[in-house]
């Protein structure tokens, strides 16, 4: 039988969802309870439970944490940008291209090859694949990411995320122009039921909630800063596409956009912009969160990288 540690609590009100009450009560995120959960390691007066169960006062809730899988993966000398390190944590400015961790298609050459050759002690809480990864950037995402180190630092910061007290910034190049500046989007996000591939706005998905503001405007697209209220897959580019203003240089949410902007007025404007951005204009600038070691509020930033920023100074430039 697996070595495992049990965590107990006793109910003391009623009513409660099961999921939630531990969210509450415990270190765990929800979202990791309810893998717990999914695989029966957590039972309510010795039986099974569901994760939507209604909680009654004096019941005792266990949940049996399972062993830390072993870390596995081949360490590789991928050069990564280690913004700042402690005993904790790593904060990493992640190049695009990069996927985050190994998967079907991608089974070396991702950033957790590259920490696991340039930081010793990972976390191994997020199992043998996704080692101490707390959130994630798409692979021509580039930008900020917190890593933690260990099983404490991981627990906090991913129940920081789930309570959205990890604060994300974005800065996003999207096509036309915005209504109205600040935009507030909320729509639920799922998978596409056409495409699996795809995330889409639909009513059976997850809550999503995204806030932009522009920063410049030119002649057929503008340069965004974008908040993230919750951090669903593809979330950002989503919901621009949603709204008719996807991504600049996105080939799955907004391809062929840059065709037809504004008319005929700036349509050499936009095709120039397109060719000129390599990959999507997407790009996490800005990372604030608790220390989970001593609660100091940690600030890091960093602007845009060389490819997009010369794309952004082509556009002012050229902007009438």
């Amino acid at each position: 039988m697996e070595n495992q540690n049990i965590q107990v609590f006793t109910v003391s009100r009623s009513g409660e969802r099961l999921d939630g009450y531990l969210a509450r009560k415990s270190t765990f995120s929800r979202a990791r309870l309810q893998i717990l959960i999914k695989e029966g390691r957590v039972v309510v007066d010795g039986g099974s439970a569901r994760k939507s169960d209604k909680l009654r006062v004096g019941q005792e809730v266990e949940i049996r944490i399972p062993p830390v899988t072993p870390i596995d993966l081949e360490p590789e000398a991928i050069p990564i940008e280690i913004v700042y390190q402690d005993s904790c944590l790593v904060v990493v400015n992640k190049p695009a291209g990069l996927v985050v961790h190994p998967g079907p298609g991608h089974p070396s050459g991702t950033l957790v090859n590259s920490l696991l050759y340039h930081v010793d002690d990972l976390s191994g809480i997020g199992g043998k694949f996704r080692p101490g990864i707390v959130h994630r950037l798409d692979r021509y995402t580039s930008g900020l990411m917190v890593v933690a180190k260990t099983d404490e630092a991981h627990r906090f910061l991913s129940l920081a995320l789930e309570r959205r007290e990890v604060k994300r910034l974005y800065m996003a190049a999207a096509w036309g122009h915005l209504k109205k500046s600040p935009l507030e989007i909320e729509k639920p996000i799922g998978r596409d039921p056409a495409n699996r591939q795809r995330m889409t706005v639909i009513s059976t998905g997850r809550y999503a909630v995204t806030r932009f503001r522009v920063l410049e405007r030119w002649n057929s697209a503008e340069l965004l800063e974008v908040a993230l209220g919750t951090g669903r897959t593809h979330q950002i580019r989503v919901h621009l596409a949603h709204i008719g203003h996807p991504v600049v240089g996105d080939e799955v949410y907004g391809s062929g956009w840059e065709r037809g902007m504004d008319g005929d007025r700036f349509s050499g404007w936009a095709r120039e912009m397109k060719k000129r951005t390599v990959r999507q204009f997407l790009h996490a600038w800005r990372l604030s969160f608790r220390h989970p070691d001593n609660g100091e509020l940690m600030k890091f930033e960093s602007g845009l990288p060389d490819d997009l920023r010369e794309s952004a100074d082509w556009a002012v430039q050229n902007t009438v």
